[in-house]
């Protein structure tokens, strides 16, 4: 198992909290089964408008490849 570190805005932890406890279950296992269903249902979440997040570098070596 990987682990992950998320940092989350406030209002959107207390949500996912509040969520979480709804659906009898811990903050990690209610986030892991979000992941699980956006993953398996092929759709890639779409950015609300003033969302901050930046998307991750690619991965890779890290070095421009120039032909």
């Amino acid at each position: 198992m990987k682990h992950v570190n998320l940092r989350l805005p406030d209002d959107l932890h207390e949500q996912a909290r509040a969520a979480a406890e709804a659906d009898d279950r811990s903050l990690n296992s209610w986030l892991i089964a979000a992941v699980r269903q956006a993953v398996t249902s092929g759709k890639t979440p779409k950015r609300p408008e003033g969302d901050s997040a930046t998307p991750a570098p690619p991965r890779g070596s890290g070095h421009s490849h120039q032909s």
